[in-house]
């Protein structure tokens, strides 16, 4: 993203609508700028704000005569008064930036908008995660903070060396050169965006070694790492995973549970009468 010179006047309105604090007004100049390296490419300043079209010499003459009699003129707080933010031609690697941080961008290698990954909530459906199984998503930055590619092969790495499954249909696994060995693209390693998420399969048994590892991961990685787990209740409603997330210091919760992504269980001997297409009774995800 570009904040086009010859229009921009300062006022400073576009600072707030970053998440990634990436926007300055650059006192030296009296225009403000952004830092490229820190812009994930979300679209947030540029879809956020109202534009109007003033003229940018006309603007800063106004508020140069406002200034030096002490009254202030500033535009509405969620406009940009000279339409000054300009997006710019992504090429590759930046462009991967864009597909991870601005949710409505669908990811090229999933069709998903977002972070790019149905992850487990729809196992009722996909069924990823079989029985003695449990799925992992593990959530790299968050806004404001963002996350590199380096930070999340940090973690792909160990994670691969415990033998874990990485999730194929997953943008993040789309990008790794070998995922036996957790290894991203080295071209984008140095990309930022604003959040990933990596998600891995492993036996129930193995659930107590990836959750220490990702703890203690946790504590070296230069973004926020944030870890979900679930697994499929047997036949009479019983979580095998409660029990393993206690012993090892985690709360755990029962209530996800997505309406009309279940399977069928009974069909109606009368599918006339029933409410979507002869099913008349299905199981949350």
């Amino acid at each position: 993203m570009n904040i086009d010179p010859h229009k921009c006047v300062a006022c400073g309105n576009c600072l707030p609508i970053c998440p990634m604090g990436a926007i300055h007004v650059d006192p030296a100049s009296s225009r403000a700028t952004i830092d490229e390296d820190e812009c994930v490419e979300c679209f947030a300043c540029f879809r956020g704000m109202s534009k109007e079209h003033l003229n940018p010499v006309m603007v800063r003459t106004i508020r140069a005569i406002a200034k030096f009699f002490r009254f202030r003129f500033d535009p509405e707080p969620d406009i940009c008064p000279t339409d000054a933010i300009v997006p710019q031609e992504l090429a590759w690697p930046r462009i991967v930036r864009r597909a991870f941080s601005d949710p409505q961008v669908p990811h090229e290698s999933t069709g998903i908008h977002g972070r790019g990954t149905a992850e487990v909530k729809t196992n009722d459906v996909t069924n990823r995660v079989k029985n003695g199984e449990a799925g992992f998503v593990i959530e790299f930055g968050r806004p404001g903070v963002g996350a590199r590619f380096r930070d999340i092969q940090q973690v792909t790495q160990a994670l691969a060396e415990l033998k874990v499954e990485f999730e194929k249909n997953n943008p993040v696994a789309s990008l790794m050169s070998d995922s036996s060995r957790g290894l991203i693209r080295e071209d984008i390693l140095n990309e930022k965006i604003l959040s990933a998420i990596v998600e891995i399969k492993a036996r129930l048994e193995e659930v107590p070694g990836v959750l220490r590892k990702l703890r203690e991961l946790s504590q070296e990685s230069e973004t926020v790492v944030s870890v979900g787990v679930s697994t499929r209740c047997d036949a009479d409603g019983h979580d095998p995973l409660r029990e393993i997330l206690k012993r090892e210091g985690y709360p755990t919760y029962r209530g996800k549970t997505n309406l009309g992504l279940g399977r069928v269980t009974r069909i109606s001997p009368h599918p006339s009468l029933s409410p979507v297409g002869g099913e008349d009774k299905r199981e949350g995800a």
